[in-house]
């Protein structure tokens, strides 16, 4: 059975959690739920990378997202991948990615696992270290957040449980945008899956954001993509094809493990 996806590829405004929102609401209007089984957000939707006012603008606990995701999923009977989120537990504040069933039911939180230098993650978030690897629709998928996809091999950890579908969630900058390409497909190829990876557009203080959300199918084709612009763009991935490249060249059954291991390094 084919899934419907749709990818909110959109700015977001630095810093402000409720313009944010109001902006998903704007957008979820553009999308034809009798033929969307999955609705994608970019990273850090709900405050941008205004990492240094966390105290404020980070979401406890992820309560505020939680409720207002979990209305929207449940009103339009759709799943949600959520984006991620400054995410505020405690004394320490994560980059999170939630999803949401159709009944608007949390079923995963990943929390970004490599965090990211250049824009100062380190300093600001912790680091999570627990797999990204859910259940939708009986479809065994995998999550994982913007700079996670320079790390294959925590990829192919992700995606060791007949994972079939990969989604990917990012503010990647406009001038790494090629690596952004050169990435996702070769994950897709390697892991013989589909790769949905959704990313922002715009600007901030700091940056300009690329856009080229894209659905690649399990050979490496580019189903869909977007360029530069704010748009919702649509795309069917077929979990079946999922198999079908696997039995073809059948990667999973030649591997070797054991020899990988001689060579491990912390």
């Amino acid at each position: 059975m084919s899934i419907n996806v749709s990818l909110i590829q959109m700015n977001v405004t630095f810093g402000n959690p409720k313009e944010n929102q109001e902006r998903i609401s704007s957008y979820f209007s553009q999308v034809n739920f009798n033929t969307t089984d999955i609705v994608v957000l970019p990273e850090l939707w709900t405050t941008g990378y205004d990492l240094k006012r966390l105290d404020e603008i980070a979401d406890n606990n992820a309560n505020d997202t939680i409720y207002f995701i979990s209305k929207l999923a449940k009103a339009n009977n759709v799943n949600i991948i959520a984006g991620s989120i400054a995410k505020r537990t405690g004394s320490k504040v994560t980059n999170t990615m939630i999803i949401f069933n159709r009944k608007g039911e949390v079923v995963k939180h990943y929390d970004k696992a490599h965090l990211f230098r250049l824009m100062e993650e380190d300093k600001y978030l912790t680091g999570g270290s627990l797999d990204g690897v859910f259940e939708l629709d009986n479809t065994k998928c995998a999550g994982v957040i913007c700079y996670d996809i320079r790390f294959p091999e925590w990829i192919r950890t992700n995606m060791l449980h007949n994972t079939k579908v990969l989604f990917v969630v990012a503010e990647w900058p406009r001038q790494r945008i090629d690596h952004w390409r050169a990435l996702l497909i070769s994950r897709a190829i390697e892991n013989q899956s589909y790769v949905v990876a959704c990313n922002r557009v715009g600007s901030d203080p700091n940056n300009q954001f690329g856009g080229h959300s894209m659905i690649i199918d399990p050979w490496g084709e580019v189903v869909e993509e977007a360029l530069e612009e704010e748009i919702v763009i649509h795309g069917v991935i077929n979990p079946d094809l999922v198999e079908e490249v696997r039995n073809t060249i059948p990667i999973d059954s030649d591997r070797r493990p054991d020899i990988y291991q001689l060579y491990r390094t912390k």
